[in-house]
């Protein structure tokens, strides 16, 4: 008999800043607590080529692999967050001191809190920093919002 699958739920997952050779960040539970991610997509640009003679169709020639930027929100961290310290210093610099990478890691959790599948984001820096507005008549968690672009991503399997 088959084994039921049932796919996960996409609610429960992590975000991590992976080690690099140069630093290990400190991981901070802060850190990897977000209320959305979005931007994991990957799509070829195609070039349009006409045959001469040929009118039904033109041929669509895949070009380089395109990435969106990668989006994370999350309720405002006031203290001990690795990230907002690396967004702040790199959108803070003016340009005048080199941008350094780091490789991100969204995680997909099962039931337990083990990983399930992951998503590594090469090369990523921050672009964007952004808090929502405040306003007296709401009563909602202040989110801010990162943004990051990247050269690519990967899915792997944490489990092997």
């Amino acid at each position: 008999m088959l084994e039921q699958y049932y796919p996960p739920a996409a609610f429960y997952f992590s975000v991590a800043v992976l080690p690099s050779p140069a630093s290990a960040p400190p991981r901070t539970s802060a850190d990897a607590s977000f209320q959305e991610v979005s931007g994991v997509k990957a799509e070829f640009a195609v070039e349009e080529v006409v045959e001469g003679g040929e009118n039904r169709f033109a041929h669509r020639l895949p070009q380089r692999s395109k990435y969106p930027n990668l989006v994370l929100k999350r309720g405002i961290v006031t203290k001990g967050s690795f990230l907002a310290d690396w967004v702040a210093k790199t959108l803070g610099s003016a340009m005048s001191t080199p941008i350094v990478t780091q490789n991100l890691q969204v995680s997909l959790l099962n039931e337990k809190g083990g990983p399930i599948t992951a998503w590594r984001f090469v090369n990523a820096y921050p672009i964007r920093w952004e808090i929502a507005a405040l306003n007296s008549q709401d009563n909602k968690v202040l989110v801010e919002t990162l943004e990051f672009s990247y050269n690519f991503f990967e899915q792997t399997n944490p489990n092997g």
